[in-house]
């Protein structure tokens, strides 16, 4: 017998220990049944709805890779048509289809401001497809298309900083998010429902398979992010920062890499050259949030 509260049920045939089936449980299950969500092509959608089973427990659209948005804010639109504005409306997808396919998508749609959430859970590359380095795969991560050898570092490029492009828009609300702090998240999807407009959570969601470790280790990977200070817990409402989780003391980046298959590498004294931008970006992190907790 499954629990009635439970929206995104067990059964699926998501990996062990993947990050992303828990953050979408964790906002399906605060969002509440009074939802639709529009998800792209990707990890969720493969391993949540392959037909003719779900693991949803709301009305569920499963879109092509770049058109989530677009489909959400039709959704929206007739809704709001019919005088049905009381319904939750959720679109969603990985880093992937969020931060390059679907990007056109989703900035129409927090352009033309639509009450929706979207929601992209980011764990920086195509996962579904091989691996691929996506535009949120960090700098020197190894991947199936920036593999690491005697002439590469792994990926050269840096995340793309969808929390910036978001505030551009002008959305509602707009923050991060982590799987290691659950209610944190859950307060964060609560909220931004219940303010009007286009509203967005970004969402870091480790992978045991890409990222190289074992499936235990999810939550203390996603954990150890944000008490590095490489993912900051922020929350914007308006463009106006509204809420910053403060750390007591900055664990060093080292333990963070030193966990994963995809960045072991980037602790060898070659690519120290690497290791400084990830402490630079850390730096700035710290400086422009004052993450540090003072007492």
């Amino acid at each position: 017998m499954i629990d009635e509260k439970i929206l995104l049920t067990p059964g699926h045939t998501a990996c062990a220990g993947c990050g992303e089936a828990l953050a979408a449980r964790l906002v399906i299950d605060a969002a509440g049944p009074n939802t639709i969500v529009v998800t792209n092509t990707g990890c969720l959608e493969v391993f949540s709805s392959t037909y003719p089973y779900s693991s949803w427990r709301v009305p569920f659209i499963h879109s092509l890779f770049e058109n989530a948005a677009a489909v959400a804010s039709g959704i929206e639109s007739a809704l709001n048509y019919l005088g049905k504005t009381d319904i939750n409306i959720i679109a969603q997808a990985g880093d992937g289809g969020f931060g390059d396919i679907g990007l056109q998508a989703f900035s129409g749609l927090w352009e033309r401001g639509h009450n929706v959430l979207s929601i992209c859970y980011d764990n920086e590359a195509y996962m579904n497809t091989g691996i691929q380095r996506s535009g949120t795969s960090p700098t020197g991560a190894n991947t199936g298309t920036s593999p690491v050898g005697k002439l590469s570092y792994g990926n050269p490029t840096w995340k793309k900083n969808l929390l910036e492009i978001a505030l551009a828009h002008r959305c509602s609300y707009v923050a991060t998010a982590s799987i290691s702090y659950p209610v944190d998240l859950q307060n964060k999807v609560k909220k931004a429902l219940k303010i009007k407009g286009a509203k967005f959570i970004h969402i870091l969601v480790p992978c045991p398979l890409g990222w190289g470790y074992e499936p235990y280790l999810s939550v203390k990977i996603a954990e150890l992010a944000v008490e590095t200070g490489l993912w900051p817990l922020v929350e914007y409402e308006n463009g106006e920062l509204k809420k910053v989780r403060k750390i007591k003391n900055i664990k060093p980046i080292e333990e963070y890499l030193s966990l994963q298959k995809r960045t072991q590498h980037l602790l060898l004294e070659e690519n120290r050259h690497v290791l400084e931008i990830w402490k630079d970006f850390i730096k700035r992190n710290i400086e422009k949030y004052q993450l540090l907790e003072t007492s």
